[in-house]
């Protein structure tokens, strides 16, 4: 698989990088909290003992729900059959119709059915500037920033 290919099925037909996203299956996100999860095994003993002197701890359920949800990421990315992204997103299936990769390689990019607002103004600035250097120079260059 090229290398065009590999990067292809990490980003989102919008420009969002899906192999980044806590929801992703196959993420670093799942794996960490998978792990952490796995290291704090049992310690819900110990946080209440915690709490009496640090009031953070008396959370710690939640903290452990929010975790273990991380943990269970089941996303298979926005050009996967198995979609879970909460973004209601025009592209994931227009790019199918119009034969493209990316919004930007449309010919009727931008258009006015992806998007209204702040959402609109950062996809058009993402797929402009895949169109600048190219696809995979954006992915390395977004892999460098925080994702959220």
């Amino acid at each position: 698989m090229s290398e065009y290919n590999q990067v292809v099925q990490k980003l989102a037909p919008c420009g969002l990088d899906c192999s980044r996203c806590a929801d992703f299956e196959n993420g670093a996100i799942r794996e960490l909290a998978a792990k952490l999860a796995r290291l704090l095994k049992g310690y819900e003993r110990l946080a209440k003992i915690k709490a009496e002197k640090n009031p953070a701890f008396a959370d710690y359920e939640k903290f452990k729900d929010i975790l273990n949800s991380f943990a269970e990421a089941a996303c298979g990315g926005c050009r996967s059959d198995n979609v879970k992204c909460p973004i209601i997103c025009h592209a994931q299936t227009c790019h199918k119709e119009k034969k493209v990769d990316f919004c930007f390689q449309c010919a009727e990019y931008p258009c006015e059915k992806q998007f209204e607002g702040k959402l609109r103004e950062r996809w058009i600035n993402m797929n402009d500037r895949m169109k600048e250097i190219g696809v995979i120079n954006y992915y390395l260059e977004q892999s460098k920033l925080p994702r959220y």
